[in-house]
């Protein structure tokens, strides 16, 4: 039987079943505490966890939900405060593959430590996620991008945003110093070439960047990272991507090309940019996306 949001608000804070553990890593102690809340009413097993962007959240119409969890019934879980981000997980079927979607993402610019910001991506591999669809909206740095493009991440670069990985490790979700050397599975990217060839979808690739924000890049900026090799960047994804590393999943990541990078052209850039482009993007995304997942659960 489907719970209420009432009936989940009320569980929440009442089991004990977590034990303090005298000098247990704080970060660790949530993540299980997070798990534990969710595990309380779903025993749903995905093989597939997505996180939507800004913009990109009309995807989660796409799945055969099972169940819905808002983020704010999860106790201690971090909430999203961005438009565009509403702020729950989706279990449920992409065909026939079990998914765990996150519609809308926590950002280390709303003013949570960076140990909130992963705890979401940690709580997916938890509960059983294997693969990590990692998506955002992003400006073009490359100048040959143009708004609605479809870029899949084929490495990053991280500017100024904290490594989620700093302090003590947590040697139960993985090693100290994790190799770095192929973020992004090579297999699952070759996945998504496939299916974007297969469907007719004109797809970029390249190297993404993620800043801090929430200021959009300067100028000045965008020409030091052009000259660093990106591609694209934006707010979010690489302090995701180095957990779900740390942790052994397997990554990769599309970029919804939103606007070009500031010094590019002559407008001035917003958030309702953003989403217009991720709207203008949405066909070619849903179908992108709903493919090469359907591929991956052959690997």
């Amino acid at each position: 039987m489907e719970k209420t949001d009432e009936m989940r608000i009320n569980q929440t804070g009442t089991d004990k079943s977590v034990t303090d553990r005298t000098g247990a890593d704080p970060a660790y102690a949530k993540l299980l505490k997070c798990c534990e809340t969710v595990r309380r009413w779903t025993d749903f097993k995905p093989k597939v966890a997505i996180v939507l962007g800004s913009g990109l959240g009309d995807y989660a119409e796409q799945i055969r939900v099972e169940t819905e969890i808002a983020y704010s019934v999860i106790e201690g879980f971090p909430v999203s405060t961005v438009p565009g981000h509403a702020g729950r997980f989706i279990f449920g079927f992409v065909d026939e593959v079990p998914v765990v979607c996150m519609k809308g993402r926590v950002h280390y610019y709303e003013g949570y430590p960076i140990s909130d910001v992963v705890l979401p991506v940690r709580l997916m591999k938890l509960l059983g996620a294997e693969i990590l669809f990692l998506t955002n909206a992003a400006g073009g740095v490359n100048t040959t991008f143009h708004a609605g493009d479809l870029m899949m991440i084929r490495d990053h670069i991280s500017v100024f945003a904290p490594n989620p990985l700093v302090g003590t490790n947590i040697d139960e979700l993985g090693v100290r110093f994790p190799d770095m050397s192929t973020v992004y599975d090579k297999e699952l990217q070759e996945v998504i070439v496939k299916a974007a060839r297969e469907n007719q979808i004109y797809l970029q690739e390249g190297v993404y960047a993620q800043l801090t924000g929430p200021s959009f890049e300067s100028p000045a900026e965008i020409r030091m990272l052009r000259g660093m090799g990106v591609d694209a960047v934006g707010m979010s994804t690489v302090v995701e991507a180095i957990a779900a590393n740390h942790m052994g999943m397997k990554i990769c990541g599309i970029s919804c090309i939103s606007n070009l990078a500031a010094g590019m052209t002559a407008k001035p850039l917003t958030h309702e940019e953003v989403q217009e482009a991720a709207d203008m993007a949405a066909p070619n995304f849903k179908k992108l996306l709903t493919e090469s997942v359907k591929k991956m659960v052959a690997l």
